[in-house]
């Protein structure tokens, strides 16, 4: 079969194509395109499946680690002043796994794009294709109801002028009856009428479905998005609620990820087999919805030198009855005005109708060629089978790119909670000694004689308040701050009497 003006099957295509297909139960399914098949469908599902096999196994991978990380954690030594080896390396493990996210979110809103730019021009080509049926049975309506008008009118009246010489009347007579006959002819040409498949109720149907596609995706993307810069927020903060947050809406970002990934990766192959090999299944299906001949099916899906014009025979013997009809009028001019002034009138009239009739019926062979509607299927295939596979392509990398990078994020993120400072005011306005916690984030513990220090003057110092050393690399010594003078220290009751030690 003759392949559309501008498209041939491109390289991700035929590599889609060629991957294996199994049913349910593991049998061997033919890559061609056939929707209808309960077998194909089931084969489009398993591959559907695979992602949701993927989201079970990241997400044992992930309680497993998790587990082990909470219930398996060495005891720290008791003396030990510095972070457990290793936590700059889980942060910024977390924050390239992040970075590595927001990458495939970028590349997924091009993606998104790219297959929102496809279905566009699919639907431009519907309402193109549309335009052009509906210009062939306007032109068709309009000349007939021309010619109809005119045989009832001018023709008549003609007749009727010319009632005293036989052989005129028998001219106009064979005018009415070319008339006829091209208004029976152009009336098979309107194809297209009454047909129950609309071009244009179908590109309303994927517009409408393609605009909610693209919002969801947009709402995805930006909801990773998010995610990925709030998650980055708490690990610069060190806010531990910011992360638990967040490490919630990553395992529901991760679960969205590889349910997307599905149903991408089984469009996307389903799309290739059809794309492969459009013509078959495009001729069946149009031929079972309107009922057309596949000889015209043929002539404008095909559009080549082996198949010919069915309404070739239809427009010759119109042409002839046209040029037939003009020159009996052109005779009649010359034998009958100058015998009866009076016919002149309807025969300008009919010369005139004759003239847009000509002019419509040549317009009606170019819109009747199959260059027209063979272009706008060709350009409905590029966009179906170029951009929107190759979005549907890059939309499919950034699913699997999120995926990756939540469930690093995901094990990474309780490793780096679990090396954020201690917060705890008690222990800060306690005047003997720091608190385990610190002793083991490697800060050095407050000596008696800044603790006697304290104690000997409780209205005017607070305790030491003690700057806690970062996350992001080896534990520092603490700075010791002097705090504003307040009137209620922590080491004194409400009354302003000392605590006893």
């Amino acid at each position: 079969m003759g392949a559309p003006p501008g498209y041939r099957p491109s390289a991700w295509v035929h590599l889609l194509h060629q991957l294996p297909r199994a049913d349910f139960q593991l049998r061997p399914v033919p890559s061609g395109f056939a929707p209808q098949e309960r077998e194909y469908q089931q084969a489009l599902l398993l591959v559907a499946a695979l992602a949701g096999l993927g989201l079970g196994l990241s997400l044992i991978f992930i309680a497993v680690y998790l587990i082990r990380f909470c219930c398996c954690r060495p005891p720290e030594p008791p003396g030990a002043k510095s972070p457990p080896p290793g936590g700059g390396c889980i942060t910024w493990s977390c924050i390239t796994a992040l970075l590595v996210g927001c990458a495939g979110i970028g590349i997924g809103f091009y993606g998104n794009s790219e297959t929102s730019d496809g279905v566009s021009q699919l639907s431009s080509a519907l309402l193109h294709a549309n335009h052009t049926l509906s210009a062939i049975d306007h032109l068709v309506l309009e000349t007939v109801e021309r010619l109809g008008e005119a045989v009832r009118t001018e023709l008549t009246s003609l007749e009727e002028v010319l009632a005293q010489r036989t052989e005129l009347v028998a001219a106009a007579r064979g005018a009415r009856r070319q008339a006829e006959a091209v208004t029976q002819q152009l009336q098979g040409l309107a194809f297209w009428r009454g047909v129950p498949l609309s071009p244009l109720q179908v590109a309303e149907d994927v517009s409408f479905v393609e605009e909610y596609r693209w919002l969801a995706y947009v709402l995805l993307l930006l909801l990773e998005l998010l995610v990925c810069l709030f998650t980055l927020l708490g690990l610069a903060k060190q806010s531990k609620w910011l992360v638990i947050v967040m490490a919630v809406m990553s395992l529901l970002v991760l679960v969205l990820s590889w349910g997307s990934m599905g149903l991408e990766a089984a469009t996307a192959v389903g799309l290739s087999d059809f794309c492969s090999s459009p013509d078959t299944y495009i001729l069946n299906l149009t031929e079972e919805e309107t009922g057309l001949d596949s000889d015209i099916l043929n002539y404008y899906f095909l559009c080549n030198q082996a198949v010919s014009n069915p309404f070739q025979q239809r427009l010759t013997l119109s042409q002839r009855a046209l040029a037939n009809i003009h020159s009996q009028l052109q005779g009649l001019e010359r034998e009958a005005v100058p015998q009866f002034p009076d016919a002149q009138k309807p025969l300008l009239s009919l010369e005139e109708t004759l003239n847009v009739t000509e002019g419509n019926f040549h317009q009606l062979v170019a819109l009747l060629h199959c260059r027209g509607l063979h272009k706008d299927y060709g350009a409905a295939l590029r966009g179906l089978c170029e951009d929107a596979l190759e979005g549907l392509l890059l939309l499919l990398l950034f699913s699997l790119l999120s995926a990756g990078a939540l469930a690093t994020a995901l094990c990474s993120l309780p490793r780096a909670w679990a090396l954020f400072p201690p917060r705890n005011p008690s222990a800060l306005c306690s005047g003997s000694h720091p608190s385990e916690p610190l002793l083991h984030a490697g800060l050095e513990p407050v000596t008696p004689t800044l603790v006697s220090f304290q104690r000997a003057t409780p209205r005017l110092l607070e305790p030491p308040l003690l700057s806690c050393p970062s996350l992001w690399g080896p534990g520092r010594p603490c700075r010791l701050l002097r705090a504003p003078v307040s009137a209620s220290p922590c080491g004194s009751f409400p009354g302003g009497r000392r605590r006893s030690h």
